[in-house]
């Protein structure tokens, strides 16, 4: 999948986190994902533990997080949820 394509799984909902970034508006956010696999754990293991998840919600983390520390500003990319 393009790299595109994988950060339309993030947004953002500024009643969700503070507006963090999260995956498919679900109520996981990126650094979660991106703090379990820091500390070992296995996209394998992710996907058991939330069923919900999909291997590209993974790799989307994994491609925010690149393009955020190559300076790119990713923010501005991805969609934000309408405010009522």
């Amino acid at each position: 999948m393009p790299e595109d394509e994988l950060l339309e799984r993030i947004t953002i909902d500024p009643k969700i986190f503070g507006g963090k970034p999260i995956i498919r508006g679900m109520r996981i956010a990126v650094e979660h994902v991106l703090g379990m696999l820091a500390a070992g754990d296995s996209p394998e293991r992710l996907l058991q533990e939330f069923p919900f998840l999909e291997p590209a919600d993974i790799q989307a983390c994994l491609t925010y997080a690149h393009r955020s520390l190559s300076g790119e500003q990713v923010q501005e990319r991805i969609a934000t949820a309408p405010t009522p």
